[in-house]
């Protein structure tokens, strides 16, 4: 199969993990920020992770130059649309985008700022290419409740208008759905969808509780549910989606190398699983690379993909028009 040509659904995509390299230079020298290099090559060294990650959180350090360029209503909003239009040109015909408004404060902009002005890049990709999009707001697990709350309030008059779901990521400990109950149950009153981080780093209790106490529709990763029944079979029996990122998981060390990842596994025991980037830039990957990816460790089918691809629409956050239009573009 050529997945370069196929079409593709993306819904686990982080935008400050999926700078172009150029763009985060050529921002710095107009506004005088320090990098470690000015040289695209050593950049792109600096910003992708090595599959040799000890860690998540080794992984995570990556997010730390992209993130000194993301501190303007104008960058935010040619980041973004830059995102989407790398997808666009590989085929991908719907996208959601997550990202965590409180980390692009520090130049003094306000969540509701960032938050139209990463809604401005996608609509601006949307009118020139054949991709549509949606927004996830991210709260960071690093950070006190009360600072989702503060996520939860300023992104609610954005829903309806290209803002659909809430997700909560970074480090992930043992037991972080408590601390998030009220936050979350509050989102979902407003109309937010549900996705979360749980189950990327060993502790498959976190993808049992983001269901039960968060009402999680789906997981981002969720790769220990392997070492959980109960969280496997809650997965199972309650269709919850898990948006899998073959090449990130590698790099976390949530598997140690692709052929022991669990996605072909869990898709043939009627898990509902989806491939997806995670990270376009410090995974060094795209979507045709992951579909690549487990075709070639897996041999999945056309009818494999057809059924991945089929999730993906059904489980997006997309209104019911867009689905229809995304089906019509089964392989």
């Amino acid at each position: 199969m050529n997945f370069a040509t196929l079409p593709k659904i993306e819904l686990h995509c982080h935008l400050d993990g999926s700078l172009r390299p150029e763009t985060i230079i050529d921002i710095a020298k107009r506004e005088g920020i320090s990098l470690p290099s000015l040289d695209k090559d050593e950049i792109k060294r600096e910003l992708i992770a090595p599959l040799e990650c000890e860690s998540l959180d080794e992984y995570l350090e990556k997010f730390s130059i992209p993130n000194l360029v993301m501190q303007s209503e104008e960058n935010l909003r040619r980041i973004t649309f830059e995102l989407f239009e790398d997808a666009a040109r590989e085929n991908v015909k719907y996208m959601e985008v997550r990202f965590a408004p409180l980390l692009h404060t520090a130049g003094g902009l306000d969540v509701d700022d960032i938050i139209q002005s990463v809604l401005a890049g996608m609509k601006d990709a949307e009118k020139q290419y054949e991709i549509k999009g949606n927004l996830i707001l991210s709260c960071m697990r690093t950070m006190p409740a009360d600072r989702a709350f503060e996520v939860v309030e300023k992104g609610k008059k954005f829903l309806g208008e290209g803002v659909v779901a809430i997700d909560l990521c970074a480090s992930e400990e043992e037991g972080f759905c408590g601390k998030f109950v009220g936050p979350i149950a509050l989102a979902r009153e407003y109309g937010y969808r549900v996705t979360i981080h749980a189950g990327e780093t060993g502790i498959g209790k976190n993808v049992l509780e983001a269901v039960e106490l968060l009402g999680a529709e789906r997981i981002g990763h969720g790769v220990f549910i392997k070492d959980c029944a109960e969280a496997y079979n809650i997965v199972k029996e309650k269709h919850v989606v898990l948006e899998m990122c073959p090449t990130s998981n590698v790099q976390t060390k949530a598997v140690n190398q692709f052929s022991e990842h669990p996605i072909y596994q869990f898709h043939k025991d009627g898990i509902k699983v989806t491939v997806n980037t995670d990270n376009r830039t410090v995974s060094d990957t795209t979507m045709a690379n992951e579909c690549d990816i487990v075709f070639r460790e897996f041999n999945i089918s056309e009818n494999d993909y057809m059924q991945i691809y089929l999730n993906s629409v059904e489980a997006s956050f997309a209104d019911s028009k867009t689905k229809d239009m995304l089906k019509k573009f089964m392989p």
